[in-house]
């Protein structure tokens, strides 16, 4: 467990609670990666314009594997939608 210095205080409990209220739903993301996708782009050329592997876009699809911040980025500039709606499904 890891603790932070908040306002000059060491405090792991708020660390915590920041963290559950932080906590992504990849599951969530995978659904409106796919949504983004479209029926009309194969998982091949939509990793392939990102600059990955279609297994791995495959595994952030289900869910199964976290998309690092370089990802985020070239899917949000690519495709013009925020990343707070990639990771969220709101929009800023």
């Amino acid at each position: 467990m890891h603790s932070i210095c908040i306002n000059g205080l060491k405090s792991t409990k708020t660390f915590m609670s920041i963290a559950k209220k932080a906590a992504v739903d990849w599951k969530a993301v995978g659904r409106r990666l796919r949504e983004l996708r479209g029926f009309d782009m194969n998982q091949a050329e939509f990793a392939r314009q990102v600059g990955i592997s279609q297994s791995q876009l495959s595994r952030y699809e289900k869910g199964d594997s976290e998309i690092g911040g370089e990802v985020l980025l070239r899917i949000s500039q690519k495709f013009a939608r925020s990343i707070e709606w990639l990771l969220t499904g709101k929009e800023p």
